[in-house]
């Protein structure tokens, strides 16, 4: 009895906090407003998970600031970078489906060839400092992307790899 009287009296308490606000003269539509735009991405896909997000203007927080692909895949470039990916990656992505983290097929219908090697090259630092990159941790359950130390090149051929997915 005692419970269901404590249980009573914090919700009644709650609904009190609640219902009295912060008395600063904020009107409801304007403080829902701030707390909306606090957390809107971007790129106005807010209810987009990360994973699925288009961000193909994002190119990350890195030294890859301007990259251009040529048309034609680079196909040695390829079969060293989808060697990398199988003994470096293989253990938290699968190209098929979503696992310990997002899956690369079609990553690059979603974002651009910088974000992703800036992503591959530093991830601590894209989380630290990247909407998306922060926003990808926390719908894969805080599961932070390795660091591989990878160098450009290696980095650039698990790209051309992705090209070909």
């Amino acid at each position: 009895m005692k419970k269901k009287i404590l249980n009573t009296g914090l919700s009644i308490c709650l609904v009190f906090f609640i219902a009295c606000g912060g008395g600063d003269g904020t009107s409801p539509e304007q403080a829902t407003g701030e707390v909306k735009s606090m957390f809107e991405k971007e790129d106005n896909q807010s209810d987009v998970p990360a994973s699925k997000r288009i961000t193909l203007n994002d190119k990350g927080v890195g030294q890859i600031q301007d990259l251009s692909l040529p048309e034609e895949i680079d196909q040695t470039m390829a079969l060293a970078g989808a060697e990398l990916f199988k003994t470096n990656c293989t253990a938290c992505h699968k190209i098929e489906e979503r696992f310990i983290g997002p899956s690369p097929k079609g990553i690059l219908q979603r974002r651009s060839p910088e974000w992703i090697m800036n992503m591959i090259l530093d991830p601590q630092l894209m989380v630290s400092e990247d909407r998306c990159a922060k926003d990808l941790l926390v719908e894969f359950n805080g599961a932070a992307m390795a660091n591989q130390n990878m160098t450009v090149d290696q980095a650039r051929s698990i790209l051309e790899y992705f090209r070909t997915l």
